[in-house]
């Protein structure tokens, strides 16, 4: 075995500066780019002034500015990669860090929510093309999670999959929250579950989408009412990582995974990992405890696995930042789920630090273990080439010592 580790993240972010997606949205929507963008600059300004603390962020920007540019200058990406001995990522979309959001609110939230349907998915689409020509420098290192607005249209959905994989990109992100439309356990869907397990492309949710309407009240962000509701921030903290979950409630008990067995799904960002465990044992209370809820007709003997079944054999878990309190429950929640993320360029993450990270952090583990959840995890979840991410990391990679 390699002294150095093979590390994959399985949480970082990537986009161009809104403007500069022009080029990669289609000519009829240009107009409507071009008055969207100092619109969408201003509310992410505004999001920026409630989510972040203006003078902390711009502290810890300041020496790292540059570098910052990774989160689209490709030169600058590697530069990132190597000092943190990333072999691999896998690539999301961004958000209001560097107002590098995809247009037309096809960014990381991927919300319905006031949204023009034909606008979102031209700005998901100018994103997907993007990305596969960043992820096409080096496919082995660079995994692009394609933004796809299911929930629109679902023959739409099932097409620009099927351009996501001719251009490279074999991993995919939809909507964690649907509000009006209909939600994952509806049968309308299944075309998509369809085309995803047939051509191995894996699904992804993002952490940080919320109704944040009910959190900072009507009118957010442009009207920052916070003084009117304290606490807003602690509830939203509290609540983000429940929707995070919520859509795979929907897909377990609505038997996706049932009718689609090869499917897969990972939740990223998804907070402490210390929530996962109850949220499996209420879901397989219902389901085993059937006794208690007979009254309520059959709702489980279309399943053949309970809850945790389904979680444990179709679903990943991307442990950005991950703490060595969540790791020391990996028996708990399951060693082969974990994988670890940077969660780069975002400031809650562990770059620029993320060396000293790794010391602090896994310091003491079994090396075993720690080369799972690090990177060994990801790479058959993801169904990476092992051989030449091994020739990567034996550059780059964090010697084995930080087991130590």
């Amino acid at each position: 075995m390699s002294d150095r580790i093979l590390v994959v993240s399985t949480d970082c972010h990537a986009g161009l500066p809104i403007a500069d997606y022009k080029p990669y949205v289609e000519t009829k929507y240009h107009e409507m780019l071009d008055m969207a963008v100092p619109i969408t600059v201003d509310m992410m300004e505004k999001s920026e002034e409630m989510f972040l603390i203006k003078e902390i962020n711009d502290a810890w920007r300041a020496p790292v500015e540059q570098e910052l540019t990774g989160a689209w200058d490709y030169r600058q990406r590697l530069n990132m990669l190597t000092k943190d001995g990333i072999a691999a990522e896998v690539i999301f979309p961004d958000g209001i860090t560097e107002k590098n959001t995809p247009p037309f609110g096809a960014g990381l939230g991927l919300s319905p929510k006031d949204m023009v349907p034909e606008l979102q998915w031209a700005g998901a689409m100018a994103h997907n093309r993007w990305l596969a020509e960043l992820c096409a420098n080096d496919p082995a290192r660079h995994i692009g999670v394609a933004s796809i607005p299911l929930l629109w249209n679902v023959d739409q959905a099932v097409e620009a999959v099927r351009w996501c994989v001719d251009n490279g990109l074999k991993a995919v992100m939809i909507p964690t929250m649907w509000y009006q439309q209909d939600a994952y356990h509806h049968v309308k869907y299944d075309p998509f579950w369809e085309v995803c397990e047939d051509l191995g492309v894996i699904i992804h949710f993002h952490s940080g989408p919320a109704p944040h309407a009910e959190y900072f009240g009507d009118g957010f962000p442009a009207e920052d009412r916070r003084d009117e509701f304290p606490g807003a921030m602690g509830v939203f903290v509290s609540e983000v990582m429940w929707w995070l979950y919520r859509p795979l409630t929907f897909m377990i008990w609505g038997g996706v995974f049932e009718r689609f067995p090869k499917l897969k799904v990972m939740i990223v960002e998804g907070g402490t990992m210390f929530m996962l465990p109850p949220w499996l044992r209420l879901l397989d209370f219902q389901y085993s405890e059937g006794d208690i809820s007979a009254k309520l007709g059959d709702f489980k003997s279309h399943l053949s696995l309970s809850p945790s079944g389904y979680f444990q054999r179709n679903v990943g878990i991307g442990a950005s930042c991950v703490r060595r309190a969540d790791i020391e429950a990996r028996d708990e929640i399951g060693l082969d789920k974990i994988m670890w993320g940077s969660d780069f360029p975002h400031p809650e993450g562990t770059w620029p630090n993320t060396k000293q990270y790794y010391k602090d952090t896994f310091s003491g583990l079994p090396e075993h273990d720690g080369r799972k959840i690090l990177g060994g995890n990801a790479v058959d979840f993801y169904g990476l080439d092992k051989s030449k991410l091994r020739a990567v990391a034996d550059e780059i990679g964090p010697e084995a010592s930080l087991f130590n």
